[in-house]
């Protein structure tokens, strides 16, 4: 599984000729408080349910918090077959300090 920081995902996906799927796996009212513009919400426990509506060849940028729960789903979803996948090392956290300091922090 490769590892972006904040800095390098925001270049890679102002570089991406495709947009990876930006996969935020922690709970709702922490997505409703604060998130990655153009992320979508699959709590960490639920993403097994959704593996069937998941693109295996799509890049998947797996997001949390400060990047624990991210990379542990990440390497479920590398177990899983998928052979594309990112974590975001230090989760929204590093991305409301690096990239985004609008964003409301937690």
């Amino acid at each position: 599984m490769r590892r972006f920081s904040a800095r390098e995902l925001q270049s890679h996906l102002a570089e991406s000729e495709t947009t990876p799927l930006l996969l935020d796996v922690r709970e709702e009212w922490e997505y409703e408080y604060c998130h990655i513009a153009g992320s979508i919400l699959i709590p960490m426990g639920q993403v097994p349910a959704y593996l069937e509506e998941l693109d295996k060849a799509r890049e998947i940028v797996v997001i949390c918090h400060h990047g624990i729960r991210s990379r542990h789903i990440g390497m479920y979803l590398e177990h899983a077959g998928f052979s594309n996948v990112i974590n975001l090392e230090g989760g929204v956290e590093q991305w409301a300090a690096d990239v985004d300091q609008t964003m409301r922090r937690y």
